[in-house]
C-alpha cells in the first residue's frame, strides 16, 4: 500500500499519555506510524480536534502526519463523542478526496471502527481495525459498557477485511465474544522503544526522579477503576514495611477518573499511608524509563487489559511486574520468571509477589535479566514490517461485504 489514513478519532498520537484519554493507544498510533514512515511507507494520522491553537495538519516526520479534524465542540466528553462520528468521518472523507493516494483505513477503537465502516463501503478501501479494549471485555470485568458500543463492535468485527489483535487472548475474545471469523484476524503486538527503555542505574534513576532509599512499587497510567489504582494502595498497606512507598505516575481519566483519584487517597489515608503514597503527574513518554529504573516493582491490577504496554517498557527496563492475569498480560509476564500473574485482586496475594521480589535480590536479578531478555521479541519495527506485509497481502483480496 502506498498511504494508510489511520483514524484515532477520540485521542491523538501528540497528546502524552497518561493524562485525560492520553494512554497506550496514543504511544501505539505514533510508534507504529513512525515505524512505518522509517520503513518508506506513509500514512495520515486523522484525530477529532480538541483546540484551536493546534495547526490542521501537523508533520511529525517524513511520511508520518497529523490531521485535526472538525467534529463537535472541542470539550466535549468522551461519552458524547458517538454523536459526532459520522461528522468525524464526513470530514476525513473531505481529506481523502482532496489528497488521494490512500488506499487503506486502519482503524483504533470503536468510534475510529464505526467511521471507518462506514468510509470503507463509501470509497472502496479495505479496512483494518485495531479495537484496542473491547466493550463486552470490559463489561464482563464490572464497567459499564453502552449497547451502542457493543453493538457496533459486532458489526465492525463481521465487515473488517483484517482485525489486529494484540494477543491470542484477544483472538480467543474476538472470536468467542463477537464470532469473528478466525481467517480474518492477525496476531500483531506492539512494540517497545529501546532506545529509551533499557536497564539502568536505579541510583541515577532515583536521583532524576527524586526518590529516595527504600523499596519503591510503581504505577504507572491513567487513574480510573479499570486500572486497579485501588489495589495497589491496598497492596502497600499489605505489604507493612515502613520503608516502602508508591509512586502512582499519571492523572485522572474519563468522567469518573477525578472521583477514583480522591478515592484512592481516601484510601490511602485510612491505611495511614498518605505520606506513603505519592502521586507524580503525567511524564512525558521516554521520561517514564527513569521511572520504571528507579522502582523495584511495577504493579499493574487492571481489571482487563488488551495488551499491557507499561507491561512491556517495565520488562525492557529490567523491572519486575506483578500483573492482573488477563487479556494480553497473560502473554507478557511470565510466571515466576520475569514477574508474578495474580487471579483476582486480593491486595494480599499482590503483596506476597511482592515480598519474595523484595526479600530475594538474587531471585530479583534474575527476572531483571529475563524480563529485559523477553521485551526483545517486541519491536516496533517488526510490528511496522507486519502490518505492511498484512496490507500488501490486502490489495490482491476481495473485500468483505456486509451489506
Amino acid at each position: 500500500m502506498r498511504r494508510l489514513a489511520v483514524l484515532s478519532m477520540h485521542t491523538s498520537p501528540l497528546v502524552q499519555p497518561g493524562s485525560g484519554d492520553g494512554g497506550g493507544m496514543n504511544v501505539y498510533v505514533r510508534e507504529l506510524a513512525s515505524a512505518l514512515s522509517q520503513a518508506g511507507g506513509r500514512s495520515t494520522v486523522f484525530t477529532r480536534r480538541v483546540d484551536l491553537d493546534t495547526p490542521t495538519v501537523v508533520d511529525v516526520e517524513p511520511g508520518f502526519r497529523v490531521v485535526h479534524v472538525d467534529a463537535g465542540a472541542h470539550d466535549l466528553p468522551k461519552e458524547d463523542l458517538p454523536g459526532v462520528i459520522d461528522d468525524f468521518a464526513d470530514g476525513v472523507a473531505s481529506w481523502l478526496a482532496a489528497h488521494p493516494g490512500h488506499d487503506g483505513i486502519l482503524a483504533n477503537y470503536w468510534l475510529s471502527a464505526v467511521a471507518g465502516h462506514r468510509l470503507k463501503h463509501e470509497l472502496d478501501l479495505p479496512l483494518v481495525t485495531t479495537f484496542h479494549t473491547l466493550g463486552m471485555v470490559k463489561a464482563q470485568s464490572g464497567d459499564a459498557e453502552p449497547p451502542e458500543r457493543i453493538r457496533a463492535e459486532g458489526e465492525v468485527v463481521g465487515c473488517s477485511d483484517i482485525l489486529l489483535a494484540n494477543s491470542p487472548e484477544e483472538v480467543r475474545q474476538l472470536v468467542d465474544l463477537y464470532g469473528a471469523e478466525r481467517s480474518r484476524i492477525e496476531v500483531v503486538p506492539p512494540g517497545v522503544d529501546h532506545a529509551f527503555f533499557t536497564p539502568g542505574s536505579q541510583v541515577v534513576a532515583r536521583r532524576a526522579t527524586g526518590l529516595g532509599a527504600g523499596p519503591v512499587l510503581l504505577f504507572a497510567g491513567r487513574i480510573q477503576p479499570l486500572k486497579g489504582v485501588d489495589v495497589a494502595v491496598r497492596t502497600l498497606a499489605e505489604l507493612g514495611r515502613p520503608d516502602a512507598r508508591l509512586v502512582v505516575v499519571g492523572g485522572a481519566s474519563g468522567s469518573a477518573g477525578q472521583a477514583e483519584a480522591l478515592r484512592v487517597r481516601q484510601i490511602a489515608e485510612s491505611h495511614g499511608l498518605a505520606d506513603s503514597v505519592q502521586f507524580v503527574d503525567p511524564q512525558p513518554h521516554h521520561c517514564l524509563a527513569y521511572w520504571y529504573r528507579a522502582s523495584d516493582v511495577v504493579l499493574m491490577p487492571s481489571r482487563s487489559e488488551s495488551f499491557g504496554l507499561v507491561a512491556l517498557e517495565a520488562a525492557a527496563c529490567g523491572i519486575p511486574v506483578v500483573a492482573a492475569a488477563v487479556g494480553g498480560l497473560r502473554t507478557l509476564v511470565d510466571h515466576g520468571r520475569t514477574g508474578y500473574l495474580v487471579d483476582g485482586r486480593d491486595p494480599s496475594t499482590y503483596a506476597a509477589h511482592v515480598a519474595e521480589i523484595l526479600d530475594d535480590p538474587i531471585a530479583a536479578t534474575e527476572m531483571s535479566t529475563a524480563a529485559a531478555q523477553r521485551s526483545w521479541s517486541y519491536t516496533w519495527s517488526a510490528t511496522a514490517a507486519r502490518l505492511r506485509r498484512i496490507c500488501d497481502d490486502l490489495s490482491s483480496r476481495v473485500l468483505v461485504d456486509c451489506a
